[in-house]
């Protein structure tokens, strides 16, 4: 993992002293709330609708249990014991009082953390696969250029004022569990034809009010050329996007609107006239970012004997074995995926005594690492075949082993109205009462992989667009109702979900959910996913069953 250095450390103790300085001056009535606005944004510090909250960023989603144990403790101290972590792999706090945010900072800062650049219209927190590093897939570790891209564009003066928030994806595996396809730019790993790594650029994807998926503008780009194209792409941005219309800001409709061939040439001209050398990193600078992401594995044995002894004689923990750990790329070793989506709770949230137990687990078993994905769940990357008995009773025993990864009740789900002032309705109810409909975990199996995702609102930060079965909360007359759509996907067959019907009113989205997936099982061919299936049969009998009583 990289670690800070003495001007790092230095630069983010000041950061804190200073907002501390503004926020006093607020706390006095010196600043109105307007002048403070953008000062608390620039530090990750929103207002919603019952409280501050505090945005905390998570750089390519890796943890250390140094860091996760320091989030435990500002959650119990100064918010309500728990802390909710969201699709971008950052951890919120939504009960933060003003007085107290300074404080969080120099915490924070403690264990080379901050709140910076999560608002605003900036260069946001970078998302990697979550399995970085870990995986036999992947062509390089992605965190390794994560993090030349983090350093390039923190506080990065020409685009410090974009016309909009932008987001940045990377992945280097076969497999894509980053979603690029919906970021504004998407970065996959290919190997050309010499041999040489590069990356397929994707830019223009969003979801939002106007969802898009990216466009690839270049197939392939030499992994040393990287900042510096990254660099063109903003720039043309920077140059023609909307700064009159929020709504049409994002560089999705700027590439919508000129076409992607016609932004890909623009691009490409002002990466010709640029000073290559000045931006792109040199070797020994790359050397060193790799360095801290270096991994070591002992030679192991690839079964384990107490592994199979346990899991013939405990049903439970053969189910987990089978959702929730997958293959690493060293032998005797194992990813873990820790479900934070237990029928009942809310998707995402996690206790600060629960944090305190994936700390422990992860030094002790993890090799000290612990990573957050963009489903709202976390994973232990490097463990033991040997030790996976112990760090399931463990889990158990913390209410963190449900074995539910990709299944029905794997929901991605956004604050929604229970705390966000953009919000039109709720989002945390509607997926308890979805995943309490699949609690067994029998059923959810027999299902199989179906991601079901809900936002709150427009702004889609539950990704509702590329769900399976996405649902969208509405406004109808100040009554929630929840628009469905079936279809999509933010994986490597990424799509848009096509739209069911008419909204349905609360009390009919669970019912109706569980007629959709009644359809699948009765529909479904052989070993086929809901994706598949709806894929081949289209939308037709799915409607007909959730709207067969309006007939």
């Amino acid at each position: 993992m990289y670690r800070y250095d003495t001007l790092d450390k230095e630069f983010l103790a000041d950061r804190a002293l200073e907002f501390r300085q503004q926020v006093a001056r607020r706390l006095a009535g010196e600043i109105t709330e307007d002048q403070f606005k953008p000062i608390r944004l620039m530090n990750g510090l929103y207002l919603q609708l019952h409280a501050y909250m505090l945005r905390i960023a998570i750089p390519y989603g890796t943890l250390t249990s140094t860091k996760l144990r320091k989030l435990a403790y500002i959650a119990r101290t100064y918010d309500k014991g728990y802390g909710h972590f969201t699709t971008r792999t950052n951890l919120q706090l939504h009960w933060i009082k003003l007085k107290d945010a300074p404080e969080i900072l120099d915490h924070l800062a403690e264990v080379e953390m901050h709140s910076m650049q999560t608002s605003g219209n900036v260069i946001r927190n970078i998302t990697a696969d979550p399995y970085a590093g870990a995986t036999a897939d992947e062509l390089d570790d992605p965190r390794v250029w994560s993090e030349a891209i983090r350093q390039w564009s923190t506080l990065h003066p020409e685009f410090s004022f974009l016309p909009r928030k932008f987001k940045i994806a990377v992945t280097a595996a076969a497999k894509d569990r980053a979603a690029t396809r919906i970021y504004d730019i998407g970065l996959a790993m290919r190997r050309g034809r010499d041999g040489e790594l590069g990356f397929e650029v994707m830019v223009g994807g969003g979801l939002g009010r106007t969802p898009y998926l990216a466009a690839t503008i270049r197939e392939f780009l030499p992994t040393r050329h990287l900042l510096s194209y990254l660099e063109a792409i903003l720039r043309v941005y920077n140059r023609h996007g909307r700064r009159d219309n929020i709504w049409k800001a994002r560089i999705k409709v700027l590439v919508a609107s000129l076409g992607a061939e016609e932004f890909a040439r623009q691009v490409e001209e002002e990466w010709g006239k640029s000073d290559h050398s000045r931006v792109d990193l040199p070797d020994h600078e790359l050397a060193r970012i790799r360095a801290s992401f270096a991994g070591t594995f002992e030679t192991l044995q690839a079964a384990s004997e107490a592994l199979e002894a346990r899991k013939a004689a405990d049903p439970a923990f053969a189910r987990f074995l089978r959702r929730n750990v997958h293959p690493h790329k060293a032998p005797g070793y194992a990813i873990v995926d820790i479900s934070l989506k237990e029928p009942g709770e809310t998707p995402g949230d996690i206790t600060s005594e629960q944090m305190e137990v994936v700390a422990d687990l992860g030094q002790r078993y993890s090799q000290d690492e612990i990573r957050v994905n963009y489903q709202q769940n976390l994973l232990l990357p490097h463990v033991k075949l040997d030790d996976l008995p112990a760090i399931y009773d463990a889990l158990a025993a913390a209410r963190l082993a449900t074995p539910n990864i990709d299944l029905v009740s794997d929901i991605i789900a956004c604050p929604g109205l229970d705390y966000c002032a953009l919000a039109n309705a709720r989002a945390i109810p509607v997926a308890q009462q979805i995943a309490e409909r699949f609690a067994d975990p029998a059923l959810a199996e027999e299902v199989g992989e179906l991601r079901v995702k809900i936002s709150g609102c427009i702004n889609a930060c539950g990704h509702h667009h590329v769900g399976n079965i996405g649902i969208l909360g509405v406004d109808k007359k100040g009554e929630e109702f929840y628009q469905v759509t079936l279809g999509g996907s933010g994986e490597g067959d990424a799509a848009l979900g096509q739209m069911l019907g008419p909204a349905l009113p609360a009390a009919k989205v669970a019912e109706a959910v569980e007629q959709i997936v009644g359809v699948y099982l009765r529909e479904r061919k052989d070993d086929e996913r809901f994706l598949d299936t709806y894929r081949r049969t289209g939308v037709a009998p799915f409607k007909e069953a959730v709207y067969a009583e309006a007939h």
